[in-house]
């Protein structure tokens, strides 16, 4: 039975090898000396490690974030028991939306007059209640999924620095 190349270049997760963090995207995760865990050498982040089934784990967080080696990279992280649906997508934009076109409506409906002296401060307000309906939302985001903003800014600060 012939191999393809995907299969013989694909790699098994084990506690030897050095890997990309999962979080920040920037370090390398390797093993740490007498435990059965690993970490970052970036972002500091430990995790557990699940070999049977080539799991990486972020414990320092409840619900735990998990993601699963595929031989080449890091999957997608999920959160353990938690099962984000369509519903939350739905309810997502909805919070984002809603809100914004009911204020649009009512300053397209009774509009300021022109010649008043704040007459913008209704487009202004539309504006601002899409901005930060939408910074909820990615701020959600970015606390559900443990996004390392900071250490993307910090390596970026590097990144710069050293050119």
């Amino acid at each position: 039975m012939p191999s393809s190349k995907s299969n013989i270049l694909a790699t098994s997760f084990d506690y030897k090898g050095v890997y990309p963090c999962p979080v920040c995207h920037v370090g390398k995760i390797s093993n740490m000396p007498l435990m059965e865990a690993m970490s970052c050498d970036f972002c500091h982040q430990i995790f557990t490690v699940n070999l049977e089934q080539q799991q990486l784990v972020l414990p320092s967080r409840q619900p735990p974030l998990i993601w699963r080696w595929n031989g080449f990279n890091w999957t997608e992280a999920h959160l353990e028991g938690v099962e984000f649906g369509w519903s939350y997508v739905v309810a997502a934009i909805a919070f984002i939306f809603l809100p914004t076109a009911l204020i649009g409506t009512v300053a397209y409906i009774f509009p300021p007059h022109p010649y008043a002296p704040l007459s913008w401060i209704p487009y202004l307000w539309t504006i601002l209640t899409f901005l930060s309906h939408l910074a909820i939302i990615v701020w959600l985001l970015i606390e559900i999924y443990q996004i390392p903003v900071r250490a993307y800014l910090r390596a970026m600060r590097q990144r710069l620095i050293g050119r």
